[in-house]
């Protein structure tokens, strides 16, 4: 007889279980945002600024009016006018209009939105807006701007959503929104008389490119404003467009659907706003689909420049650590605020160094606003730390890798900012990943014009904390669940993961448990689907709910066959007892309870978690973060002398995921990750001049292509159990691309004896370098 429930007691976790996506993904039947049925809508097409710092003297829209189809064309003004400040948006600064009011920050900004019978008349009317410039001296340059004027914004306008922003509201003449201070011990003391090594470095802003294009679209039902969007964060969505129009959070439903990738690029609010203002205020149903030009003008990941030192003793040991970091946040701060004090707190690297000072501030600037991208801004400083790592090693006469495992944190060490390590095993990564590559073996240097080098880099970050998952469970009398949560998935297979999490408490089968796409009216609360905390977060309350579920189950078992709860026990086969040896099946207990075929058994579970707040002074905090990530990379490559070209021979990544709950899964991303790294180390970069974007398309943005992987990549789970994970496990989605770009450039080092501060490394780059040294030989 069918129970509905598997053979083995539990066995879900740490089983390859198929993505519950993965046929209709293939077949071309999942169904993204912009596939999804959808109200008759008007199309919205915007016309954009073409200046970088410019007063708004007047938007002429009469000629765009007059293009047949047209049904209205909306201004900043107008929309000011009817929400006033609450149109100005932001996670951390209430800073960002969705159209310009007043003047233009950046060049691409939305100046105008026509709203028109299809895209080709909304497209000719954009163009026939009409605007009348008073242009302001601009800023381009991070560190011009952290110098001082000309300023972006006339003062700082902190938002309600990060308290620990409000004392800044109304500061005047900076473009330094935020700034982060690291100080622990005395590093000036202890630098000197040691071996010190110093660079500037430079990490160039870069796009996400996800290939599905941001979608939202907006129409009024009644009182209610509905809303379909590619989002990761339904549920900030809401709250946002709640804010925005004066409403109450149960008359804004927003539903999402799975992503067509994402990396950050769909966080928070991109494109709801706008279309929640002229839903709202035109009574119009509403759609916007961005071009690829525009996506490149959405948002960015932050361009970031580190002046960095690092200083050993005569044994080795890393004693001092500086850093000065400068995020360039474009003109709107978004989320950099936290992304710079987040990766500000690690830019000493997972080292045990007792003396270390961290300058990290977040600047405006006059180009397209940085928001967050995977490994949210520790990437950046990962760049400079793992170089000065590497060349430390060099000037100390230490073997890079064996200079690093002498000085990496391990089990129970306090880190830099004051919070223990757990969970976060760098040096079992570091050995996976050196013994993959044959780090210790005979390496053949040169081959004709090929010159052949091995490098390695160690990643550290931390989780975004505190943050809060919410898990609504429905077991059926069929013995099928269904999963209600609102993280996103976005092909990291975060509905896979937490159909096993489910499973693995209630001993069902693969299949067996439906995961509900968000959907702000019928899923829970979720802060958010980013910097790989659903694993963790979500997958706790999923545990929690599903545990109360089996919990309920033991509860009507024991009352069934009576006898004490404690005496039941769920297996695969069904409830047993083990004092009488009575069995029953999910479906035939269920049954036997409601006295109906079809019904269900509701549980619900929370998760949050905690931080103690960094001191200001000193950004120590005994709890900065629920758990750490732990990565390694080593690389071996050759650089072709003639060309520049980099050629990666063999690429081995390690990630400690506490526990691997579906180890296909977590090999995907650590290679998925380990490639855009790739990009980053090699390709990637936004080419600005005068504030316009240059190569804002995929004609002239370089990505890697399929024929520049490595020959070989090594994916490696390293698994030390977290003791607060469901199941013992982390996150992973982000932990091998923080220390790629570094690993390929120690690499180079050693295959040419040059080191990069900037990247990308292109073999232009590469050329010139080896011109150079020629030369000085």
């Amino acid at each position: 007889m069918f129970n509905g429930l598997h053979s083995g007691a539990g066995g879900a976790v740490g089983e390859r279980w198929a993505r519950t996506d993965a046929r209709a993904k293939v077949r071309g039947e999942l169904r993204y945002a912009a596939d999804q049925p959808l109200r008759p809508s008007l199309d919205v097409v915007l016309h954009r600024a073409t200046r970088p710092h410019a007063l708004l003297e007047s938007v002429d829209v009469e000629d765009a009016l007059a293009v047949d189809g047209v049904v209205a064309v909306v201004t900043g003004a107008q929309l000011y006018e009817r929400f006033g400040d609450a149109l100005m948006t932001g996670p951390a600064f209430a800073d960002q209009p969705c159209l310009a009011v007043g003047k233009v920050r950046y060049v691409g900004e939305p100046v105008a939105a026509v709203i028109a019978r299809g895209p080709v008349p909304a497209r000719a009317a954009a163009e026939r807006v009409l605007v009348d410039y008073a242009e302001l001296d601009a800023v381009h340059d991070v560190d011009a701007a952290t110098a001082g004027g000309p300023y972006v914004h006339e003062e700082l306008r902190p938002s309600i959503i990060f308290g620990d922003l409000k004392h800044l509201r109304g500061k005047r003449d900076t473009n330094v929104n935020y700034e982060y201070h690291l100080l622990r011990g005395d590093a000036a003391a202890a630098s000197a008389g040691g071996v010190t090594v110093r660079e500037e470095f430079w990490c160039p802003p870069t796009h996400h490119v996800p290939i599905e294009l941001p979608f939202t679209a907006a129409w009024r039902d009644g009182d209610r404003l509905e809303i379909l969007s590619a989002t990761q964060t339904p549920s900030y969505v809401r709250q946002s467009v709640a804010d925005l129009l004066g409403i109450p959070l149960n008359a804004v439903r927003v539903r999402s659907a799975p992503l067509g990738g994402s990396f950050g690029a769909k966080m928070y609010d991109r494109l709801e706003p706008l279309a929640a203002a002229l839903a709202w205020s035109q009574k119009l149903p509403v759609r916007i689909v961005a071009s690829r030009e525009e996506a490149f003008l959405l948002t960015t990941r932050h361009g970031v420049a580190v002046t960095g030192s690092m200083t050993a003793d005569a044994e080795g040991r890393i004693v001092a650590s500086t850093a000065d970091v400068r995020y360039d946040t474009g003109a709107y701060a978004d989320v950099g605020p936290r992304i710079t004090a987040k990766s500000g707190m690690v830019a000493a690297g997972p080292y045990r160094v007792d003396n270390v000072e961290v300058r990290s501030r977040c600047v405006y600037t006059n180009k397209p606003s940085a928001g967050p991208f995977r490994g949210f801004g520790v990437p950046q400083v990962t760049w400079s730390h793992e170089s000065l790592v590497d060349e430390l090693a060099r000037e100390s006469g230490v073997d890079p890798a064996e200079f690093r495992r002498r000085n990496l944190l391990r089990e129970g060490d306090v880190s830099p900012v004051g919070t223990p390590i757990h969970s976060a095993d760098f040096v079992g990564c570091l050995d996976a990943v050196t013994e993959a590559v044959g780090w210790d073996t005979p390496l053949e240097r040169a081959d004709g014009r090929l010159r052949r080098g091995r490098g390695v880099a160690v990643g550290i970050k931390a989780v975004l904390t505190p943050t809060i998952s919410n898990a609504v469970l429905q077991l059926n009398q069929d013995a099928s669940a269904t999963l209600l949560i609102s993280t996103v998935d976005m092909g990291q297979g975060s509905d896979t993961i937490m159909a096993q999490i489910a499973a693995e408490a209630l001993c069902l089968g693969e299949g067996q448990v439906r995961v509900v796409t968000a959907d702000t009216d019928v899923t829970p609360y979720d802060t958010i689907t980013a910097g790989s905390r659903s694993t963790y977060h979500t997958g706790n309350a999923v545990r929690r709910a599903a545990e109360a579920m089996r919990d309920k189950l033991l509860e009507l078992a024991a009352a069934r066959f009576g006898v004490p709860a404690t005496d039941v026990k769920l297996t695969g086969d069904g409830l047993i007892s083990a004092q009488n040896q009575e069995r029953v099946s999910v479906p035939e207990l269920l049954h036997g309870h409601f006295g109906a075929r079809g019904t269900t058994l509701t549980t619900e579970a929370n998760f949050t978690t905690s931080w103690v707040p960094y001191d200001h002074e000193t950004g120590q905090s005994e709890r900065v973060t629920e758990h750490w990530f732990a990565g390694a990379v080593a690389a071996q490559l050759t650089v072709d002398t003639e060309t520049g070209r980099v050629h990666i021979e063999h690429l081995a990544v390690a990630g400690d995921v506490g526990r691997a709950i579906n180890p296909t899964l977590v090999e995907q991303q650590l290679t998925g990750a380990a490639i855009m790294g790739i990009g980053h180390a090699l390709f990637d970069q936004l080419v600005f001049d005068e504030g316009q974007i240059v190569n804002g398309t995929l004609l002239d943005y370089q990505l890697p292509s399929v024929l520049d992987l490595p020959d070989k990549i090594t994916p490696i789970i390293v698994e030390s159990p977290h003791r607060t994970g469901p199941y013992g496990a982390k996150g992973v989605g982000e932990t091998t691309i923080i220390p790629l770009a570094p690993a390929i450039a120690n690499a180079v080092r050693d295959a040419i004896g040059i080191r990069f501060p900037r990247l990308p490394l292109t073999p232009e780059r590469i050329l010139t370098a080896l011109t150079e040294q020629e030369g000085q030989s």
